[in-house]
């Protein structure tokens, strides 16, 4: 009998195995997941650090600060789909600190606002350091003579605008562009879906189990004579 057995056993055994390996991988990624989110949470949350020329990304991303200057006027555009104010162009200007020139995420700009006159005057602008993962290899090359791009890239866009390799993301600024709202920095677009990838293997093991024990079951009926 363990002979006829033997082959969907140790199927079912090694898909169980793998599948539930699978899951509870995807357990210790919601919580590796958790903790980087818990993370940024504790820094959105914090003190207004001071503007340091020397900020890292390995050391200061998702920090807060606050910054005195005035937007040059020079600025790019950003066309995004995905914000919660909805379609338009994330506006990137270059922004005169007492560190030098740095760039500033200050929020969307409506499509059909595109070549409206930006505010340029002295501004407080409190907001988060950020170096933005937009860029994949889809991602296709700013349209330059239209000011049109399609990810932020904090290298790229600082040497276009002549200004350090530091991006601020505006939460608030006084006095506010009226062309622009601005688009804070939350974990709330984090995608986190370890959980419901964690609970889709183990019921593929529960099925893949019980698949086994119907196929044992199968082969352990007697053959019925004609």
């Amino acid at each position: 009998m363990l002979r006829k057995i033997l082959f969907p056993l140790i199927l079912g055994i090694a898909g169980c195995g793998t599948l539930l390996w699978l899951g509870f991988w995807q357990l210790d990624r919601l919580a590796w997941k958790e903790a980087i989110i818990a993370d940024i949470d504790a820094r959105l949350t914090a003190p207004h650090a001071p503007l340091s020329r020397f900020v890292t990304e390995a050391q200061n991303e998702y920090t807060r600060v606050l910054i005195s200057g005035r937007p040059t006027g020079e600025e790019l555009h950003v066309l995004d789909s995905g914000t919660a104010a909805g379609t338009g162009y994330r506006v990137i200007s270059k922004f005169e600190t007492d560190i030098g020139a740095i760039m500033v995420d200050q929020g969307l700009l409506a499509l059909d606002n595109k070549d409206a006159a930006p505010l340029t005057r002295d501004m407080r602008i409190t907001g988060t350091l950020l170096w933005p993962d937009d860029q994949n290899t889809s991602t296709p090359d700013p349209d330059l003579a239209a000011n049109i791009w399609f990810a932020r890239n904090v290298t790229t866009m600082s040497r276009t605008l002549g200004t350090l390799p530091i991006m601020v993301v505006a939460s608030q600024t006084s006095p506010q562009d009226p062309r622009l709202t601005p688009l804070p920095i939350t974990t709330a677009g984090i995608k986190n879906d370890h959980l419901e990838y964690a609970i889709t293997w183990f019921l593929l093991a529960a099925v893949w189990a019980i698949m086994t024990l119907y196929l044992i079951r199968r082969t352990l009926r007697p053959k019925t004579e004609d």
